[in-house]
């Protein structure tokens, strides 16, 4: 799906920095760059800079705060956390599809939670969320899809809210996983993968 009004949005939260190159890649030819505000010094040592930081300005030091004032957007409720605050910000901004990196790592609480924010933002803050990490892509759907993948490709599939799970291009059956665990570690044994839902999954494809 391709988004109908600006493109090019990535988000970097505030967890281990991308190291590969391919990532990097990423997020040097995007088009605009929010920083939680955590990940600013991060942004700044491989040359970058943010088009704008949000957050609650805990991880921000003071150097910072007064170098970036004009392009920090302070949000200091506690309800949501900043990943949630940087993606409600770029919604705003016009932005339907984001790319998220820097989301997982260092923190396992963090990963996971973040992890699990992806279903949240497409259902309902209407976003199209994929997550990058050093070692491959999160993406979340809603019902069935089709997805290129690599012969032998590491895959895997979390069930959100699904009765049925049924897809082909897989070395594993699949069916309606009711423990997050259930569903990892398959296999591609095609070019493509075809999976005919009912509902929320994340899928994870290693690179």
């Amino acid at each position: 799906m391709k988004n109908d009004a600006k493109t090019g949005c990535v988000i970097i939260a505030n967890g281990e920095f991308p190291k590969s190159e391919r990532v990097l890649a990423v997020l040097r030819s995007a088009r605009f760059i929010c920083c939680c505000d955590g990940a600013v010094e991060k942004l700044l040592k491989v040359g970058l800079m943010p088009d704008v930081i949000v957050g609650d300005g805990d991880s921000l030091s003071a150097e910072l705060r007064e170098r970036f004032a004009d392009i920090f957007i302070q949000i200091d409720e506690q309800e949501y956390n900043d990943l949630t605050k940087a993606t409600r910000h770029c919604k705003a901004q016009g932005f339907n599809e984001i790319t998220y990196l820097g989301a997982t790592g260092l923190r396992e609480d963090h990963t996971i939670g973040n992890i699990f924010l992806l279903p949240f933002f497409l259902k309902d803050l209407g976003i199209i969320p994929t997550m990058i990490t050093d070692e491959g892509i999160f993406t979340v759907h809603d019902g069935s899809t089709e997805i290129p993948t690599k012969i032998g490709q590491a895959i895997s599939i979390f069930n959100i809210s699904c009765s049925t799970i049924n897809a082909t291009g897989l070395e594993y059956p699949t069916y309606s996983f009711t423990q997050l665990w259930q569903g990892t570690l398959n296999k591609a044994t095609d070019t493509e993968i075809t999976i005919c839902a009912d509902g929320l999954y994340i899928l994870f494809r290693n690179f």
